[in-house]
């Protein structure tokens, strides 16, 4: 599932993100869901979220729900 909809994502899932400083690269981050901070239904790029431990990205996919 990617992570382009709000409604996908919620606190507790396990996703892959990309922070800020690897968009260049494109290197995943794998975390567990903290805070979502997007709050439109839908972005292009990826919902943005903040993991338990407190690191911040895009959404590029949900591994488990």
């Amino acid at each position: 599932m990617d992570g382009k909809t709000r409604a996908n994502i919620k606190p507790g899932m396990v996703v892959n993100i990309v922070l800020k400083k690897d968009q260049r690269t494109g290197t995943l981050t794998e975390g567990i869901v903290k805070d979502l901070l997007t709050s439109a239904p839908f972005h292009h790029r990826g919902i943005k979220v903040r993991l338990e431990d407190g690191q911040i990205g895009r959404v590029v996919e949900v591994v488990e729900e």
